[in-house]
């Protein structure tokens, strides 16, 4: 029995680890197909709106099976989280990482999307959900890696360098390359394509802590966020194409790459991919969630130079090394932050309702309670004597003193 319990505790511990190396997975699929489909002509403001059109028809169906029953009213103030939400992921983020992924390689956008954690932190810091103590080890560290990590963000961006050959494509034969070459012009759409994945990091770290605020509305409904989301989403994104692009052309769609690669980034990427990343940001946090994108790099390099014949360069190969240092600096601080927030903490069953702060007012509220119920317990013995005292005396029997002397 204790066997069977301790695997159970594992499995139950290791669904976040896998749900995360899962995601890298399928990420890593949807830049290399992404990719793809945009050097062969899709408009990625079109992508975008097929995205999650596909999004919203495969997660909604669940949504209303699932959690149709006590649904949270959509007042204004939701209807504008919900709003900006689809502003920040399906249409800021995405557009731009389209873009920056058109102009530059998988492998690149990858690494640049390395800068989540420490863009996050930075957010969370701007929006007080994060406190800087410079005198503690553990916020140093959170510190010093986001500079680190822009620091290898800067160096990519701004440097190359020679080609790095792979010990498993010296034997390849040379064939045509899907990412975008960089000679000639190509350097400055290499330079706008690192300033638009940028963009797309910032809305994105934006995007987990908006979320993370939401999460406490639909911690029930995750699904109705999800699929709220993208339907809004959807709308939005629909109006950027109309305004963005005017030709009808750019619409049309068959059975191919485009539609293979909007299917692909709508059902794994979206609806999946939304879902399960918030349950993970609701059992771990946002940091946590953020902590397996290196992985999804090192994927769509290997895969990268296999499908797509991409040349890794080595300035990107020094910044995706600076990215990930700095990214496991901010991840190390923030572990040892909850294992300090998780010692401070009162068990439950010894606090109860109340919280414990800074001048211990939860052991002067118990001490309140217990006395209030010690005056109660008083006020309802009196009652009882007062009652006692009102009852009517029963009759005294009186006997004859001839027959007591007898």
């Amino acid at each position: 029995m204790e066997k069977l319990r301790g695997s159970s505790n594992f499995l139950e511990s290791s669904k976040p680890y896998f749900a995360m190396i899962s995601l890298q997975f399928g990420y890593a699929g949807m830049n290399i197909i992404t990719k793809v489909s945009l050097n062969r002509g899709m408009s990625h403001y079109v992508l975008v709106v097929y995205r999650h059109a596909f999004a919203t028809a495969v997660i909604a169906p669940f949504a209303f099976f699932f959690e149709r029953k006590a649904q949270p009213k959509i007042t204004f103030p939701i209807f504008m989280q919900i709003f900006i939400l689809a502003l920040l992921g399906p249409v800021i983020d995405q557009n731009f990482y389209y873009a920056g992924l058109k102009y530059t390689s998988p492998t690149f956008s990858c690494a640049m999307s390395n800068m989540l954690p420490a863009m996050t932190f930075v957010m969370a810091v701007i929006c007080r959900m994060e406190k800087v103590d410079m005198k503690r080890v553990r916020c140093q560290a959170k510190v010093a890696g986001t500079v680190v990590t822009v620091a290898g963000a800067m160096l990519m961006t701004l440097y190359k360098g020679p080609v790095v050959e792979m010990i498993w494509t010296k034997n390849i034969h040379p064939r045509k390359s899907y990412v975008t070459d960089t000679t000639g012009a190509g350097e400055k759409h290499w330079f706008l394509g690192s300033i638009f994945l940028i963009i797309a990091t910032l809305a994105w770290a934006s995007l987990f802590v908006l979320q993370n605020k939401a999460l406490n509305t639909y911690k029930n409904h995750q699904l109705s966020l999800t699929s709220l989301v993208c339907f809004i989403g959807t709308l939005q994104a629909i109006a950027v194409t109309f305004v963005m692009e005017h030709k009808p052309s750019v619409w049309s769609i068959g059975w191919d790459m485009n539609l293979l690669a909007a299917a692909y980034a709508g059902i794994v990427t979206s609806s999946i991919s939304y879902y399960v990343q918030g349950l993970v940001m609701k059992k771990r946090g946002p940091v946590f969630a953020t902590a397996f994108s290196p992985l999804m790099m090192i994927i769509v390099a290997i895969m990268g130079s296999f499908i797509l014949a991409e040349k890794i360069f080595l300035g990107g190969v020094l910044g995706g090394v600076l990215i990930v240092i700095g990214l496991y600096s901010v991840l190390w601080g923030k572990h040892k932050e909850n294992i300090e927030n998780k010692a401070e903490e009162i068990p439950e069953a010894i606090k109860g309702p109340h919280q414990l702060n800074g001048n211990g007012s939860a052991v002067v509220s118990v001490m309140e309670d217990i006395e209030a119920n010690e005056a109660e317990l008083e006020k309802s013995n009196n009652k009882l004597l007062s009652l006692a005292v009102d009852m009517p005396q029963p009759p005294i029997m009186k006997t004859n003193p001839a027959q007591q002397k007898a």
